[in-house]
């Protein structure tokens, strides 16, 4: 069946975080609240909390879900004492000001091309940042006909109802559907339990990859065109 819509994730999917969120800015978000970090334990300390976010068995959105992933990041880094939390609570917040990040390179040319395709755009985000102000911020308006938060929905990917109701949003059916994303569970098995098709992005070739019969998987935007 031929591809009348495309739903995109957004984060590392479209835009990718800036400074604010690396080991510094975790330095400087600690430094506000009294606490001490070693930047150096970054990267382990966000792929040991990364655990936190799939402890949402029921896949409703709570913000403490990631409120507890940035203090598990924070705790990993060394920090400890009463300004966790509400420093926790802080990056939770900034990370849905949409100044701290940055389009990908191949977003803005691949949107139009699909658009000029006659393909309709959707986004699916587990997020709380407003799709609409992330959208008329990286100038994203033109291309995009429907876009769905988690937050505003209520349930996160991988549950079938967010896609569902994005699907509704179109006005499309799921078998003429494609859903990109940068993660296999939230994004791609997600969508494929409601009937939608999928493409996983790894923007990094050194980043590990399962082997999924009839997941194409791609590094770069540019590649997706070819594929629907």
């Amino acid at each position: 069946m031929s591809t009348t819509a495309v739903f995109f994730d957004v984060d590392f999917t479209l835009i990718y975080p800036g400074p604010t969120f690396d080991g510094g800015g975790y330095r400087q978000f600690a430094e506000r609240h009294g606490l001490t970090v070693d930047t150096s334990a970054f990267t382990a300390a966000v792929a040991s909390a990364s655990v936190e976010l799939d402890r949402a068995q029921d896949d409703i959105y709570r913000p403490e879900l990631f409120i507890r992933y940035a203090c598990r990041v924070l705790e990993q880094m060394g920090a400890a004492g009463p300004g966790l939390d509400p420093c926790a609570r802080e990056i939770y917040d900034e990370w849905a000001t949409c100044q701290h990040f940055s389009l990908y390179d191949d977003v803005q040319v691949t949107l139009e091309q699909l658009y000029e395709a006659g393909i309709r755009i959707g986004l699916i985000s587990n997020t709380h940042r407003c799709l609409a102000s992330f959208q008329s911020h990286f100038e994203l308006e033109p291309y995009i006909t429907a876009a769905l938060s988690s937050s505003d929905h209520g349930y996160m990917k991988p549950h079938p109802s967010i896609f569902e109701s994005a699907l509704t949003l179109l006005g499309v059916a799921a078998a003429e559907s494609v859903m990109v994303g940068d993660s296999l569970s939230h994004d791609i098995e997600g969508a494929r339990r409601v009937g939608m098709r999928g493409v996983l992005i790894r923007r990094s070739p050194e980043a590990a990859i399962e082997d999924v019969p009839d997941v194409p998987v791609i590094h770069d935007l540019s590649e997706l065109p070819a594929l629907l």
